[in-house]
């Protein structure tokens, strides 16, 4: 059986404040056309087809085509929600969506029963997991302390379970939405730390034939058998070196995964450089950038006088300025955003504490600090999901 996975749409989203919708519809016609030249057997996108859980209504109708499309293919599309969805509006219609063979996961409850799809080689049983916010359903699962590892394996216990109880031989696909340990982060991913930890094993999926995950926007391999497909598009600069695309599976008759990457159109490049101002006006090196989009950080120790401007002149899609003076770090000059960079939010209030006290959290210091970002985090979530 032939898969086509891919993952993080993120419908309705814009770049640096450049709306993606017309890129988004591209890729769109893009994965319908792979569809059909691969001759492909199963659709598997794994969640956050929208960028947020109230999305516009042009992504709402962009969604719409893309089903509309999908289903008159004739070929199955499997499709989980996002930590960016709202599973409760994803899901609405599924019952209905699903006799056009598309087939949304949006229910943890769910989990366990599959979307059972045949080949000449007998049954492919997909299981979708939508993402699970640990606080939201640790109760559901039975699990005693929230945390991303305990709720996952949870679900894939159920998962195993039943494809226990299917005929010998019986294949089987898991669409999951979490941060697997080995994955690549960027800086286009919502936070979804939980007591500390972001991500679980990847043996957290033992004893399936197929993991497609979603919620990182880099193409990866995990293991052979556990792979991110990444966002077909960039959300953010930190994604410049990625070569966005989605991944061609064969599972054959035993189970066995082979897997190739088929490119993504891409509207235009992304480039960062750093530099003195007049040092990036003039550097010959530089002029392959001229048609990308741009975040070019400037070095001067003062800052220049209209920088964007005279910037754009020379990369007119230049959409983010950042300035980094070459400073110590220690220099009182260096601005606070750039000493809170690459800091968790619980980093940051240890040093607080440390810095009006004289010294540090103790242990239980820390744990008071971890809870407490863990119930605004899971209160906003819940909040997401009752809107």
């Amino acid at each position: 059986m032939r898969l086509l996975h891919t993952s993080d749409w993120h419908l309705g989203r814009s770049f640096h404040r450049v709306s993606m919708l017309e890129a988004q519809a591209a890729f769109i016609g893009h994965l319908v056309a792979t569809v059909r030249e691969h001759d492909v057997d199963a659709v598997v996108v794994s969640g956050d087809v929208y960028d947020r859980a109230v999305p516009p209504l042009a992504a709402v109708e962009l969604f719409d085509d893309a089903l509309h499309r999908l289903a008159a293919l004739g070929v199955p599309t499997v499709m989980i929600s996002g930590n960016h969805d709202s599973a409760r509006r994803l899901g609405v219609g599924a019952g209905l969506i699903d006799r056009a063979g598309i087939h949304l996961r949006t229910e943890p409850a769910a989990c366990a029963t599959p979307v059972v799809l045949a080949d000449a080689h007998g049954d492919v049983a997909f299981y979708g997991l939508p993402y699970l916010e640990p606080a939201l359903v640790k109760d559901h699962f039975g699990v005693e302390k929230a945390g991303h590892e305990a709720v996952l394996a949870a679900a894939m216990d159920r998962v195993r379970a039943d494809l226990a109880t299917r005929a010998p031989g019986t294949r089987s696909v898991v669409l999951a939405h979490a941060f697997v340990t080995g994955g690549e982060a960027s800086d286009s991913e919502r936070d979804i730390t939980v007591g500390g930890v972001a991500a679980v094993p990847a043996g957290v999926f033992d004893g399936v034939d197929y993991a497609a995950l979603g919620h990182l926007h880099g193409c990866q391999t995990i293991t052979e058998r556990v792979r991110y497909s990444g966002s077909p598009l960039p959300y953010s600069f930190s994604e410049a070196d990625h070569h966005k695309s989605m991944w061609l599976v064969d599972l054959d008759a035993d189970g066995r995964v082979t897997a190739e990457r088929v490119a993504c159109p891409v509207p235009r490049p992304l480039a960062r450089i750093r530099g003195m101002l007049e040092e990036l006006l003039t550097d010959p090196g530089l002029a392959r950038h001229q048609d990308a989009w741009v975040e070019a950080t400037l070095t001067d120790r003062i800052r220049p006088a209209d920088p964007m401007a005279r910037l754009t002149e020379r990369f007119p899609h230049t959409l983010s300025l950042v300035f980094d003076p070459e400073r110590a770090p220690d220099d009182p000059g260096v601005s606070y955003a750039r000493r809170l960079a690459d800091r968790s939010d619980q980093q940051i209030a240890e040093d607080f504490v440390a810095h009006v006290r004289g010294a540090g959290p103790d242990a239980h210091e820390r744990a008071v600090l971890r809870e407490a970002f863990d119930a605004v985090r899971a209160d906003e979530a819940e909040r997401e999901v009752a809107r």
